[in-house]
C-alpha cells in the first residue's frame, strides 16, 4: 500500500466536495442528475464528516496537514495512516460513492489539486 499526503489528504477532503460545483455531461445518466449527484456529495461529506469526529487521530493529522507546507503534509498524513492502516481503509471506503460517481458521470470537482488527490486515494 502506498499512501502519500496528498492521497489520504485528498480522500479525507472529500468532505469540501460538497461545497464544491459539480458538472456533469449533458446526456447524463440519473446517477449523473444534480440532485442525485449533490445527495452523493452529502452522503459521503456527512459519513466522512462523522467519521473524523469519532477519530480524533485522523482528524488532527488531517486537520493539521491543511496547514503545512506540502512537503511536511505529505509526513504528517503518511506517518498517521501508515501506523493506523484500518483508518485510512475506513476513509477509502467513505470517499468510494464519489469514485463511482467520477466513472459514471465525468464529473469533476473544483480544483485540480482535490481532483489528483482524490484519485490517488482511491488508488491506494
Amino acid at each position: 500500500m502506498t499512501i502519500t499526503g496528498k492521497t489520504v489528504l485528498g480522500g479525507a477532503l472529500a468532505s469540501a466536495a460538497a461545497l464544491a460545483m459539480l458538472a456533469a455531461p449533458a446526456a447524463a445518466a440519473e446517477p449523473c442528475r444534480a440532485d442525485a449527484a449533490t445527495a452523493t456529495i452529502s452522503q459521503v461529506s456527512g459519513a466522512a464528516s462523522q467519521y473524523l469526529a469519532a477519530h480524533p487521530g485522523a482528524n488532527d493529522a488531517l486537520s493539521n496537514a491543511l496547514t503545512q507546507p506540502r512537503d511536511q503534509a505529505t509526513t504528517t498524513v503518511r506517518n498517521y495512516f501508515m501506523a493506523n492502516p484500518g483508518e485510512y481503509f475506513d476513509l477509502r471506503n467513505i470517499t468510494a460513492p464519489l469514485q463511482t460517481l467520477r466513472s459514471q458521470c465525468g464529473a469533476s470537482f473544483a480544483g485540480s489539486d482535490l481532483i489528483a488527490a482524490f484519485d490517488e486515494f482511491q488508488m491506494g
